[in-house]
């Protein structure tokens, strides 16, 4: 497995590398200055499972931001930096817990050379990131395009400026909007690196065209054993992300922990509003640090069956239904009691 043999690498309190567990990223869309609006979202996805938080630092205000920030917070906070390498150096001085660049667009290996001192003296890790989108010209002539080759000869270039300037503290991270080109770069950058790799396809949409793209992509990628950290990248509220990313790790059998909510898809035969219901449980679910499986089902003729294989299940009948326990009928609810009668049974559970 590659991320059991990746370097370790600490990222405030928090490891990533060496086979520890994979965590869960995203980023705030909020303006990183505005500390009252950044710290509220953060703490959204802090609760929501987020292990990681990134923000974008893009003017001296955002970096002076960090501090505040970081006071109200209990997750690690990476700074996202392009162009201005003096913008990473005030991340770093402002207690960012790691910094995301692209040596290829800060200004030049003296400029590198600076963050990298700065990075150092205070032991803060460099994720060095390349993404399709900004592929060298003389990379895409010599690979007649964009390609996963190409993608991962630019990254390598530049892990190898920060290894120039004897540095290993790092962690890489390869995009592309492209699913398959992404699968195919990640397979051939582990052959090559000892660095946790953050996965990651970008730009991949839409809550629900994001997810597909992501659970597809991520999955054959983790699954490979490819990956130390993961952020499903949604055009939408973060914390979708959240959601969506501990369901894949949860489904590749790479996370333990977290309500799992199975449900049918319903036909003619349910007479209850299934849909509105299993909408409301997987909502509902979310707060409660719990390793059991949850069946919400809509008609007598499969649902006791299936909700018996969960932990604890509902089956609907005509404006009612099941609850069902451990494999056993515990008792026949009104459909308006359902969800409450859930809640409780969860709330109380052993």
């Amino acid at each position: 497995m590659y991320r059991d043999n990746t370097k370790e690498v600490h990222i405030g309190s928090k490891v990533i590398g060496g086979g520890n567990p994979i965590l869960i990223q995203s980023m705030t869309n909020t303006k990183t200055e505005d500390v009252r609006a950044t710290t509220a979202q953060i703490l959204r996805l802090q609760a929501a499972g987020c292990d990681i938080i990134r923000c974008t630092v893009p003017a001296p205000e955002a970096a002076r931001a960090l501090g505040e920030i970081k006071k109200q917070i209990a997750i690690p906070l990476v700074a996202d930096i392009h162009f201005d390498y003096k913008m990473a150096i005030a991340a770093i001085e402002n207690g960012a817990d790691k910094i995301r660049i692209n040596p290829g667009n800060i200004g030049g290996k003296e400029k590198v050379g600076e963050v990298v001192r700065a990075a150092r003296e205070r032991g803060i890790p460099i994720r060095v990131g390349v993404n399709s989108g900004s592929l060298e010209k003389a990379l895409v002539e010599k690979y007649h395009g964009v390609t996963a080759e190409g993608i991962v000869e630019s990254a390598l270039d530049k892990v190898g400026i920060i290894e120039d300037l004897g540095y290993d503290n790092m962690v890489i991270s390869i995009k592309s909007s492209d699913v398959m080109m992404s699968v195919r770069a990640h397979a051939l950058l582990a052959d090559k690196t000892p660095y946790p790799i953050h996965v990651g396809i970008t730009e991949s949409g839409t809550v629900t065209s994001g997810n597909i793209k992501s659970a597809v992509g991520l999955g054959i990628i983790l699954n490979q054993g490819i990956g130390d950290t993961i952020r499903v990248s949604l055009t939408g509220d973060p914390v979708e992300e959240i959601k969506s990313a501990k369901l894949i790790l949860r489904t590749l059998g790479l996370r333990r922990g977290g309500i799992e909510v199975v449900s049918c898809p319903t036909c003619g035969r349910t007479n209850i509003d299934l849909i509105g219901l299993a909408n409301q449980v997987e909502d509902m679910v979310q707060g409660y640090d719990l390793d059991i499986k949850v069946a919400v089902m809509g008609c007598a003729v499969n649902g006791p069956g299936e909700a018996r294989e969960a932990d604890i299940g509902i089956a609907g009948g005509i404006g009612e239904g099941l609850l069902i326990k451990k494999g056993e009928i515990v008792k026949k609810v009104p459909e308006d009691r359902l969800l409450a009668v859930l809640k409780d049974e969860l709330d109380h559970w052993q």
